[in-house]
């Protein structure tokens, strides 16, 4: 059943109050612009629900989620009254006479959105409650005059919507003729046959859109009409009972019966929406429809949610989150990642701060910038990740990035203004090769920036003195870091190469510095695992002016491999 986008403004605060979970835990204060800025980037935002909303309406395609989409209008809510406007946004409302659109005999009603206190609230004052999906398609409504259907109307606005009648007709799930001559109006939902769909496994089918677009197409193929099923999910001007209803929907030949259930205390809301949610279903769904079996006269129907049916979602599969910063994070090889740090939202439980977005090359097709608004999901359903920036802000802020060609496997080995970032991920790097027990990312940073450790192998070198000039670092702890980089000096040669940075060498044995960076790029590559690209990047390696200065330093250590003379 399809949750309409409110048709007035303060339905849009009472659904809000509603939303729960999904949203509740989005709440955020006003954005730190000005107020002019405000003003600007709020009426932004009006115009992409607008679009978003012409699009839904006049050609049933949805631009964004319906997760993102209700965030969003809730986002423009509180913007609105941060600046002082009223009334907030409320999608659009058609009301051409336009041939190309009809008025639904019987206004599709629009659902408000209950989280698990609201259902609870719904159900305790109510009786005679049922349940069904809510199947995530394309809601139509049909009517048939003596048994021969005669008009077919997209949901549009729920008072007005397309005239779909003509292609309804050639859909082999919508019959043209009833089994008797009945004259009755149907409300429904055209989806996409899927096969053992689970929505748990699988949120994200695409189901929607690709209804949606098979009924824009101009003339879509029969496999493509074969694909499209309907589910009745409401008879207005039907029997005033609800067993009676699906007892003659079931001899008309629609199945709503096998998915509409009666609420009862061995089987509540709770158990049917963890049921279609994790169980094989022939149509995606994106939560449940609580609906009382007595219902008002159908004069009294609008598109605005109505008392007696509420929607209960699904858990939220994603956010939508502002950024508040970019940084772009230099790893040990001179690899590029930008991170996007969030002003906090909750998903699933997990409140999310940041996000990666992996690579610089994506950040740059994105364009990202403080302010921007992403979608944010959970990998795997732990690590957070962004899938698309939902809207640019109007204002571009500026960014500073780094430059790529400053950053690579041979860069950043000392510290200089724009390498602290790779110096520090080489020193991390370093303890894990060769077992520091205790000196990790923190202990690096502190000794960085005592001015102790400027270098990869300075701390070869450093005394306990030199140590407690860093921050909290006292005579005991000093010494704890100078037992661990004695410990260091009896790492093997393997795990000295690999603290140092070697590239991959396949199955080359590695036996001392001195023969190592005598081999020539033709005896690297006649070694197992090491084609051509390994064996330049070797030779590159060993020849390298700073990596010779610091197999030196080793070799005055004393460190194995590293001692014999050259």
């Amino acid at each position: 059943m399809k949750v309409g986008k409110t048709t007035c403004w303060r339905w849009l605060l009472f659904a809000w109050s509603l939303i729960g979970v999904a949203l509740s835990a989005q709440a955020e204060p006003c954005p730190d612009w000005p107020r002019e800025r405000l003003a600007v980037e709020t009426q932004a935002l009006a115009e992409h629900i607008a679009l978003w909303d012409r699009a839904y309406h006049d050609q049933g395609v949805s631009l964004i989620d319906d997760e993102l989409y209700d965030q969003a209008v809730a986002r423009l809510a509180t913007w609105q009254a941060c600046i002082g406007d009223e009334p907030p946004h409320r999608p659009l409302t058609r009301v051409t006479s336009s041939s190309g659109t009809r008025v639904h005999p019987v206004a599709q009603t629009g659902l408000n959105k209950a989280d698990d206190d609201g259902v609870r609230r719904f159900t305790s004052r109510r009786e005679d409650l049922w349940i069904q999906p809510k199947v995530d398609g394309v809601a139509v409504t049909l009517r048939y005059q003596e048994g021969q259907l005669v008009e077919a109307v997209s949901r549009g606005d729920g008072v007005r919507g397309q005239d779909w009648t003509a292609r309804v007709q050639q859909l082999p799930a919508v019959p043209t003729s009833l089994n008797m001559p009945l004259s009755a109006v149907f409300q429904g939902e055209l989806y996409w046959r899927l096969t053992d769909h689970v929505q748990s496994r699988d949120p994200a089918s695409g189901a929607r859109g690709a209804v949606a677009g098979a009924m824009a197409q101009t003339t879509p193929s029969p496999q493509t009409l074969a694909q499209i099923g309907l589910f009745i999910w409401e008879w207005p001007d039907g029997p005033a009972e609800m067993g009676t209803r699906l007892a003659q929907l079931s001899a008309l030949g629609f199945d709503t019966a096998e998915y509409t259930h009666p609420l009862t205390e061995q089987h509540d809301a709770a158990y049917w929406r963890d049921r279609w949610f994790n169980s094989e279903l022939p149509f995606a769904t994106d939560g449940v429809v609580l609906k009382q079996a007595d219902r008002p006269g159908i004069r009294r129907w609008s598109s605005s949610p109505p008392e007696w049916a509420i929607a209960w979602k699904y858990p939220a599969r994603q956010v939508l989150a502002q950024v508040r910063g970019i940084e772009f994070r230099i790893g040990r090889t001179g690899r590029i990642t930008p991170l996007l740090w969030l002003y906090p939202v909750t998903l699933e439980g997990r409140r999310i701060s940041r996000v990666s977005l992996s690579s610089l090359e994506r950040w740059e097709a994105w364009d990202v910038r403080p302010g921007d608004q992403v979608a944010v999901t959970l990998a795997g359903l732990t690590i957070p990740q962004a899938t698309e920036v939902v809207w640019h802000t109007r204002e571009r802020a500026s960014v500073e990035v780094p430059v790529p060609e400053r950053y690579h496997l041979f860069s950043c080995f000392t510290l200089t203004p724009d390498c602290h970032d790779q110096l520090l991920a080489r020193l991390t790097f370093l303890s894990d090769q060769l077992g520091l027990q205790g000196v990790g990312e923190g202990t690096w940073q502190v000794l960085m920036d005592a001015g102790v450790v400027t270098g990869l192998l300075e701390w070869l070198e450093v005394t306990p003195d030199q140590l407690q000039q860093a921050y909290g670092i006292g005579r005991t702890r000093a010494e704890a870091l100078m037992a661990q980089f004695e410990v260091a000096k009896t790492a093997t040669f393997p795990a000295w190469l690999a603290a140092l940075g070697i590239p991959p060498s396949g199955s080359a044995p590695l036996g001392d510095w001195n023969t190592l960076e005598g081999y020539t790029q033709a005896e690297w590559q006649a070694m197992p695992g090491v084609g051509p690209v390994r064996a330049e990047a070797l030779v590159a390696f060993f020849s390298h002016p700073e990596l010779q200065h610091m197999a030196a330093q080793l070799r005055q250590a004393g460190v194995e491999g590293f001692t014999q003379a050259q």
